[in-house]
């Protein structure tokens, strides 16, 4: 399929769009019921004063395909600063055109340009399609590290003085 690619910065009015990808990988993930994320939450977020995060966007033909969503992350080891990539997304209709790998190729001339050690993110272990991407890009799976997270109630408890 020919078309025009090109990949930018997201900016304060891609926030529907970035929405829209948002539930699009919640619907992919089988997680679409856990998404609370509004467009003014996103615009507070990731456009406002501080922004957690930042989206680049990937257009095909000038419409939205894919996002890949990234943020600084430390190594101690190496004393130097990373790229964590929290989440990348090609629309179904998109897929099959090397979005994902282009926006991964971006992603990592950043890494580079900003002098990072590294460049990593997480996959959902049933996610072969995924898992057979990374793994034909030269990445490789860190299996003797565990994600562990707290949230909600528990989060709560934790912050609260011991006693």
């Amino acid at each position: 399929m020919s078309g025009s690619l090109t990949i930018r910065m997201a900016g304060p009015s891609d926030a529907a769009q970035v929405l829209e990808f948002i539930r699009g990988l919640a619907e992919y993930e089988r997680l679409a019921d856990e998404v609370v994320a509004t467009e003014e939450a996103i615009e507070r977020t990731l456009f406002g004063p501080s922004p957690a995060a930042e989206i680049l966007i990937a257009e095909w033909d000038g419409r939205g395909a894919a996002f890949a969503l990234f943020f600084s992350t430390y190594s101690t080891f190496l004393a130097k600063p990373g790229i964590w990539l929290e989440d990348l997304f090609v629309m179904p209709a998109f897929r099959g055109r090397g979005i994902g790998r282009a926006l991964l190729s971006h992603l990592a001339n950043l890494t580079i340009e900003r002098d990072c050690g590294r460049l990593e993110w997480a996959v959902l272990d049933w996610n072969e399609p995924a898992i057979g991407f990374y793994r034909r890009l030269g990445a490789e799976a860190q299996d003797e590290w565990t994600t562990w997270r707290l949230t909600g109630e528990r989060l709560d408890d934790l912050a609260k003085p011991p006693g």
